[in-house]
């Protein structure tokens, strides 16, 4: 099981990989694709998922096994996104 600073990193580096990919006009990502390009173990995804889900900053469609199928940003996870891109700049 992953620790509380590698859940939180699971978490951010998911929202990162959806709204990059939104950026490029995707609305969403697969969890296959979400699981090999990040190189996450499959358990830690879907608990990442049903986390950012619980907090309504993504929506998941889930597998019959409960891993995610499809994971998209909502309006409340993009906002959130751009909030840290203006930190940023």
């Amino acid at each position: 099981m992953a620790t509380l600073h590698e859940r939180q990193n699971y978490r951010m580096t998911i929202m990162r990989a959806l709204y990059n990919a939104m950026e490029g006009n995707r609305p969403g990502m697969t969890g296959a694709k979400l699981r090999d390009d990040l190189g996450m173990p499959e358990q830690d995804l879907a608990a990442a998922c049903a986390y950012l889900a619980g907090e309504g900053l993504v929506l998941v469609d889930w597998t019959t096994r409960n891993t995610p199928a499809t994971v998209t940003l909502t309006h409340q996870g993009i906002r959130l996104m751009e909030s840290e891109e203006e930190d940023r700049d």
